[in-house]
């Protein structure tokens, strides 16, 4: 089985290539790819970088070149719900837009044609354990750095179960759904907004207790498919 994995930053690649076995690097069109093994699939790694945009063509180039079975966008994202804590993962059983309107014809966050909330695979979802720091929920994806408690309400004022943000899962699912590859989002919280009178502060130093255990937990997710 070929699984494709996408992160956003440099610094969740760091944390990721570590655990592919037999990896070789290549290039295309600007972007980097790690190919390797994880137990006994074929495991295709990509930095895609930040945004929308960035995931887009990030993750048309992985299909398209890798032909992938599942595809998993993995790294960080904020919290939007008092339910999650820094360090608990959010397992995207929906991903949705939180600054996308197409005008009457559309609902707030759907990309006129497509559906609203872009679902998360259910094979996958299956594999995620249940334990009190792992939530199956809604991730809210958009171009901001969500840094308040007041950018949070106005999000959750259209959808009040969201229990992540992030600038990412959003292109790649959609991407996903429209070339037919089963998709999902597993997010490790870095900050809560609202929770810290600087959230900005909260994500840097996120950073030096990095997310190891979240990424061992994709490990260990792969190697059970």
């Amino acid at each position: 089985m070929k699984i494709g994995i996408i992160v956003a930053m440099r610094k969740e690649l760091d944390l990721l290539l570590p655990l592919l076995q037999d990896s070789e690097e290549s290039r295309m069109s600007g972007f980097e790819f790690h190919r390797g093994k994880m137990g006994k699939h074929d495991v295709m790694v990509m930095q895609c970088g930040i945004g929308k945009v960035n995931a887009a063509m990030g993750t048309l180039m992985l299909v398209n070149n890798f032909t992938p079975n599942f595809v998993i966008n993995s790294g960080v994202a904020g919290g939007a719900d008092t339910s999650v804590k820094v360090m608990d993962v959010v397992a995207g059983a929906r991903v949705v837009y939180h600054d996308v309107w197409c005008g009457p014809e559309s609902e707030p966050g759907q990309v006129q044609g497509l559906p609203l909330y872009f679902e998360g695979a259910k094979r996958l979802l299956d594999l995620v354990p249940e334990r009190d720091d792992i939530h199956k929920g809604l991730i809210c994806s958009g171009d901001q750095f969500i840094d308040t408690i007041d950018a949070v309400n106005r999000i959750k004022g259209n959808f009040p179960e969201a229990l992540a943000v992030d600038m990412e899962s959003g292109a790649i699912a959609q991407v996903c759904h429209l070339s037919k590859v089963p998709f999902l989002a597993l997010r490790v919280i870095s900050d809560s907004p609202g929770a810290s009178h600087d959230n900005t502060k909260q994500y840097l130093d996120f950073w030096n207790d990095a997310p190891r255990e979240s990424f061992a937990l994709l490990e260990d997710m792969i190697k059970r498919l």
